[in-house]
């Protein structure tokens, strides 16, 4: 298989290879070993593991290799290397008909995008050969420099490591026939999540294995040596059996070695001939017995053992991403593609397997391919509170929660901290907490709904993940931790805007915000993701919601559940406090974005509008609007309740969600809500969530109470003094307001 030519040799070309710059000549096992594919007509995968098998995945590695460095040479940009000491395992298991492959790693995306594009999938784009590929690669509306769920075939984004993961448990969570395979680097495997996320999720779904991570082991990162380069052999064995996994297949390119390479690490398409194919066969064996384990019940890992940068053109870190100049013409670069080159037959021979691996190509067949329709669960119950009367928030979503799950067996609800913690014990009472030690009186049961790892990583993971895959989840956490897991949310909420198909939104709920925490300190007091998450409104897809009351937060909870391809967040808290709007009046106010909550009606003075996102903050909003009512203001409260509903259409990037969300106010209901003399803003954390109101407020005097920091205090009132938030400023700022714009 050396190449030799740099030009097609005469013989027919197919239509896909035009724009590869190199072709091999036809080597003289092509006419016993190439024949006929080893994936037969009708087959979905190989049926023996033969010497036409080995042959044959010897060559979609060499394929995958070669597409991959020329195109990211064609950028002059993109990541080769990692992906190619990959390629050995990700053709066995295309061969061994499993095309559900997932990734932890990002840089992996031009490999991944040129199995899309042999086995067809990137057609659906209008990508049919290599000049399109390489026009599209990196480009807008094409294939960006990370992974996207939205591209045919592929499952899931990568970008961030440490998630790829949850993405593969979530997947054989809802789809139990089915292999998920997910590709890991040794660079990314020092983030500390993801052997722990594994460990977790099989001591509470042991019988759930049909998940395979593939190790791809090569010593080094994206600059340097990776963190584990040290570890022997057996010592990489026991770190993966330490975190549960029962069976553990490692093929080291070193036993194959026979051109006397230096290091432990070594590069296979080095090798002569016949150590080659006995590599390749062995990873065909390993892998078989891998997906056989994994599909039987035993949480199995495959571990690939080779040089990064494998086929390519260099090795080792060197070999992870290309820089400016380094083009094809480039002489290290021109060497790797021209021995790595394949003839025209066996390029159309390779696609022939991946077109018929896993039963066609992965743009047709994986199982992110079509719409899953969760379970009909019809309306769910709620309670009117009355006004006036006292409620907790987060326990009168719990109620819902808790029938959710009921109408739906495979509903998750995930958690750190706990869920009687956040007053939302009702969750745990009908849902149990999934855990292998059955125990009442803490509502353990192995069959709970309720995930509950100490990991905000991979409560936000396993949540993200379901809902991605077209699951219905809830992630609930106390606003001061979620930043730990936000990333897979923001990652997730950004993929959603993209997909081709409908999914469930992704729901979270923070709870026992700063103000509820003042004896905690400020190590519980962090509301500031609030404003992380307000800046991502702007998306067009992502929601963050302020229930002001009770009534709200059933209608906000059962409005979340309806929606499909958002990231919905709400905030709220698990004290007890009055109820200031009807249920109509709450509906309302999830649908258009604000309500107002009181209004005098009348003043001599002038009117001052008090807009708040959050429930706890409304006590001095309210004891302000007394004493200036008393002196003569006209006072409207208004609770800013569903934000993005606010903004102008213009300010939101709502056309380029894959679900669009035009729902916009009015200027005139905006005016209606909002006009007076003088506009306050309040919030209990980040104001960032307030901007569209002042956007388009058209009050002459406009001011923002918001959170500073966190301090050790007795009561929610006392932290909020402590940040300036009290009934006595709120006054004072008033009337200094409505006296200047006077």
């Amino acid at each position: 298989m050396t190449a030799s030519a740099t030009t097609a040799p005469e013989t027919t070309t197919p239509d896909f290879c035009n724009g590869v710059l190199h072709f091999a000549n036809l080597p003289p096992d092509f006419e016993c070993l190439g024949a006929r594919p080893a994936i037969a007509e009708g087959a979905h995968r190989i049926e023996e593991i033969d010497d036409a098998a080995v042959y044959q995945t010897r060559l979609m590695a060499d394929a995958l290799r070669y597409t991959t460095l020329q195109l990211c040479s064609s950028k002059e940009s993109g990541h080769p290397g990692g992906f190619a000491s990959s390629a050995d395992a990700y053709a066995a298991l295309v061969m061994l008909g499993h095309t559900n492959i997932l990734t932890e790693v990002g840089h992996h995306a031009p490999g991944f995008y040129s199995a899309m594009f042999l086995d067809g999938s990137l057609e659906a784009m209008g990508i049919s050969d290599m000049h399109q590929l390489q026009a599209r690669f990196r480009e807008r509306d094409g294939l960006l420099g990370h992974l996207s769920g939205a591209i045919p075939g592929l499952l899931a984004p990568a970008g961030p490591l440490g998630q790829g993961q949850h993405f593969a448990m979530a997947a054989a969570y809802l789809h139990r026939e089915t292999l998920f395979p997910v590709t890991i680097g040794d660079g990314g495997l020092g983030e500390p999540y993801i052997l722990s996320a594994f460990k977790h999720f099989h001591t509470a779904y042991p019988e759930v294995t049909n998940f395979l991570p593939v190790l791809v082991w090569n010593g080094f990162s994206q600059e340097h040596h990776s963190m584990v380069s040290l570890m022997d052999n057996e010592r990489m064995l026991a770190f993966w059996r330490a975190h549960d996994f029962g069976r553990v297949i490692l093929i080291d390119a070193k036993d194959y070695d026979d051109a006397g390479q230096e290091g432990d690490y070594v590069d296979s398409t080095r090798f002569g001939d016949a150590a080659r194919s006995a590599f390749t066969r062995a990873v065909l064996d390993g892998m078989r017995e891998a997906e056989a384990s994994a599909l039987g019940g035993t949480m199995t890992c495959f571990i690939v053992k080779q040089l990064k940068g494998a086929g390519v053109h260099a090795t080792g870190a060197k070999s992870h991403n290309l820089y400016p100049g380094d083009n094809a013409t480039k002489p290290n670069i021109a060497a790797a593609l021209e021995r790595g080159a394949l003839a025209p037959e066996a390029w159309a021979l390779v696609r022939t397997n991946m077109q018929r691996a896993g039963g066609g190509p992965a743009g047709e067949t994986a199982v992110t391919e079509f719409e899953r329709v969760p379970s009909d669960i019809g309306t769910l119950p709620t309670r009117a509170f009355a006004v006036g009367e006292k409620a907790v928030p987060a326990s009168a979503m719990a109620e819902m929660v808790a029938e959710l799950g009921r109408r739906d067996p495979l509903f998750v609800v995930t958690n750190a901290d706990g869920n009687e913690a956040s007053n939302m014990k009702a969750i745990n009472e009908a849902l149990k907490i999934r855990h292998p030690t059955e125990d009442g009186l803490y509502n353990q049961s192995p069959t709970g709904q309720v995930y509950e790892p100490l990991s905000e990583d991979a409560c936000a993971g396993f949540a993200a993940g379901l809902a991605l895959f077209g699951g219905r989840s809830l992630w609930l956490s106390y606003e001061s931790f979620a930043i730990n897991g936000w990333p897979i949310v923001q990652t997730v909420g950004q993929a959603m805007a993209e997909l081709r198909r409908k999914t469930p939104a992704l729901v979270t709920m923070f709870t026992a915000g700063a103000l509820e925490q003042g004896r905690n300190g400020w190590t519980h007091q962090r509301p500031e993701i609030e404003n992380y998450i307000g800046g991502q409104m702007r998306n067009g897809n992502v929601y963050l919601l302020y229930p002001a009351d009770a009534n709200q937060m059933q209608a906000a909870y059962g409005w979340a559940t309806e929606q499909f391809n958002k990231c919905i967040s709400i905030i709220a808290s698990k004290s007890a406090l009055p109820v200031y709007s009807n249920p109509e009046q709450a509906r309302e106010a999830i649908e258009e974005g604000a309500v107002c909550l009181a209004d005098t009606g009348h003043g001599v003075v002038g009117t001052v509008v008090f807009a708040l996102t959050g429930d706890m903050v409304a006590l001095p909003v309210f004891a302000a609007k007394e004493t200036l009512e008393a002196a003569g203001y006209r006072v409207r409260v208004v609770a800013v309740v569903n934000p993005r509903r606010l903004y102008r259409p213009s300010d939101v990037a709502w056309r380029h969600s894959a679900e669009p969300d035009d729902h916009f106010m009015s200027d005139a209901d905006f005016q209606t809500l909002f006009d007076g003399d003088a506009l306050i803003g309040v919030s209990g954390g980040g104001t960032v969530a307030l901007e569209p109101v002042l956007l388009r407020s058209r009050a002459a005097a406009r001011d923002l109470f918001g959170w500073q920091r966190g301090e050790t205090t007795a009561s929610p009132a006392e932290i909020m003094a402590f940040n300036g938030i009290t009934a006595e400023s709120l006054d004072r700022r008033a009337r200094d307001l409505i006296a200047g714009a006077a």
